[in-house]
């Protein structure tokens, strides 16, 4: 099945979306949000899953679903937990910085806690108070946890996979550094992060789904112009199941815990990049220096999938970088 919330109030409305993305039907004689279904997810999920039947088969005629109307799926969530699972998107940034790839990297994920009490909708806008901060976007994989019990093995982790959604996991790239010469890790330098307009259960996504991770490409475009399209399934050297299992190797996890994948990134140059801290990478090391700019005030990015129709699974996350000006 497929989720969304629509704006309203705090923690949204929650809507079941047909599997084309073109109607949406309420659940509020089910339940209203989505951190109330997963609170109660054995009692939820089979009366959401017949809604979603229902409105696909049209049954029950929905309304039209627009996802600019949406908030992130959880528009505010107990846990958000983001790593870096993609080394080939790792080893880049840190060149960026002169640091090498420590061993440890190949044998533990790494993981950061985010800000998770404010979390964008598809069609937010990335709101910045200074240009010279770095601003890049991200593109990601992420899920939605239930109850994860602590110690619990990368093996049994998976089954607590409860949805996939796309994040926009926003960097001022120019503010990490200084942050983490301090080796106490990110906050200033990781604004709110976006997702995408629907969260979209496992086994919905059919044979794209492995139990572990999504296996199709995910597009990454700034002003309309591709910059990449990795496949999200190559090059993910700690699968859903390994960061699950590190995030709660010494604590349990909540429902409605988001992990992140980290930056989706592939080690076939061809594929592109889907963040422009790796494109800028890449031209210092073929020409001693970057070309390409950071993002500006009035660009747009767009992060996408689409199945092997061109269907797009998760709609779109389309953002306008715009400035904000303090009220001090």
């Amino acid at each position: 099945m497929k989720l969304a919330s629509l704006k309203n109030k705090r923690d949204g409305k929650l809507v079941v979306v047909s599997q084309d993305l073109k109607f949406m039907a309420p659940t509020e004689s089910i339940v209203p949000t989505l951190q109330a279904g997963l609170d109660a997810w054995e009692d939820t999920a089979a009366e959401l899953e017949k809604l979603y039947e229902k409105l696909n088969s049209r049954e029950i005629s929905g309304s039209p679903f627009i996802p600019s109307l949406c908030a992130a799926p959880l528009p505010r969530a107990f846990h958000w937990a983001d790593g870096s699972a993609y080394l080939n998107h790792m080893e880049l940034v840190r060149k960026a910085r002169g640091a090498e790839l420590p061993e440890s990297f190949l044998e533990e994920p790494l993981i950061y806690q985010g800000g998770s009490d404010i979390l964008l909708g598809p069609h937010d806008e990335i709101s910045v108070i200074n240009e010279d901060w770095g601003i890049d976007l991200e593109a990601e994989i992420a899920v939605i946890t239930g109850d994860v019990p602590m110690g619990i093995s990368s093996e049994k982790a998976p089954k607590h996979i409860l949805l996939v959604m796309l994040a926009n996991d926003i960097s001022l790239r120019n503010l990490i550094p200084s942050e983490l010469s301090k080796g106490f890790g990110f906050y200033q330098s990781k604004p709110p992060t976006a997702f995408s307009p629907v969260a979209v259960s496992p086994h919905t996504l059919g044979k794209n789904w492995d139990g572990r991770k999504l296996k199709r490409p995910i597009n990454a475009s700034i002003n309309e112009k591709l910059i990449g399209n990795p496949d999200a399934g190559t090059d993910m050297n700690f699968d859903f199941g390994e960061l699950i299992a590190h995030a709660a190797r010494t604590r349990p996890l909540g429902p409605g815990t988001i992990i992140g994948s980290g930056t989706v990134s592939n080690c076939e140059r061809s594929r592109g990049s889907t963040c422009l801290a790796e494109i800028r990478t890449i031209e210092t090391i073929h020409n001693g220096k970057p070309k390409t700019p950071f993002l500006k005030f009035g660009d747009t990015i767009r992060i996408e999938v689409f199945d092997e129709s061109n269907q797009t699974v998760f709609g779109s996350i389309e953002q306008t970088v715009t400035k904000f000006e303090p009220n001090n």
